[in-house]
């Protein structure tokens, strides 16, 4: 199914399955805005995906910053009239066990992993409803599901994002929106730069990069998928894993 003639919206997206999805929706023929902190890298993505007929465009900001992420969704709106797509995959990862955590950068988390998909997402259900149609995605993890003491922080706001997730389909699927959540396992991604704990920091980076780890663009894969199919169904929750993540023996 072509996506000509959708406009997408995707947080997180200098690098990442947060480029991936970028990508591969442009692919399909949806314009997307792109937004994340680093502008020379939006500015770099969005001259590869016109360079292959796409249409892009960047708008650098945090999105934890609720006005921030009201003003990316209201000058897409602006700019393009609509929105029918938004995609969720600013994230971190960061901080340990609840004992020797940095109370600060555990909020961080929170904020990146949470808050910034509640402000984007609560910004586009208006536009969403009016038009009778339009899909959620947040980026979750493996992590979501299943929390150990390394990734304290990063299971707790996973957690509430699959809540959240999964009380905002009930809330807005009446009117014509889908809500997904995508889990991915181990995907070799740049999530380990951030983490201030050298150990922790390494032992996560061997993890993404681990042989038959997945790829973004094979979580792109998935998120094209969800928004792909038929208007009467809503894929509401994805766990999508590395084929070797398999019970040991």
């Amino acid at each position: 199914m072509t996506l000509a003639g959708r406009i997408a919206l995707v947080t997180g997206a200098s690098s990442g399955i947060g480029a991936a999805a970028a990508e591969a929706l442009a692919g399909e023929g949806a314009t997307v805005a792109l937004v994340a902190r680093r502008a020379d890298r939006l500015e770099s993505l969005v001259n590869q995906i016109e360079e292959r007929g796409g249409k892009a465009i960047g708008l650098p900001g945090d999105v934890t910053d609720e006005k921030v992420a009201q003003g990316v969704v209201s000058e897409t709106l602006g700019r393009f009239g609509r929105l029918d797509i938004l995609v969720n995959s600013a994230g971190i990862i960061d901080s340990g066990g609840v004992e020797s955590t940095d109370t600060a950068r555990y909020r961080r988390v929170l904020d990146i992993n949470l808050m910034a998909s509640l402000y984007t997402s609560r910004a586009v259900i208006a536009p969403m409803r009016a038009q009778g149609r339009g899909d959620i995605i947040n980026i979750s993890s493996v992590a979501g599901r299943r929390a150990a003491v390394l990734f304290n922080a990063y299971s707790a706001s996973k957690f509430a994002l699959t809540g959240m997730t999964e009380a905002l389909r009930q809330e807005v699927g009446r009117h014509g929106i889908r809500v997904c959540i995508i889990e991915p396992g181990a995907t070799t991604t740049e999530v380990s730069a951030g983490i201030a704990d050298p150990n922790y920091r390494k032992f996560i980076s061997e993890h993404v990069s681990k042989e038959g780890a997945m790829k973004p663009e094979d979580v792109a894969a998935a998120i094209l998928l969800v928004v792909c199919l038929p208007q009467r169904a809503n894929v509401s929750q994805l766990l999508i894993r590395p084929t070797i993540d398999t019970a040991p023996t």
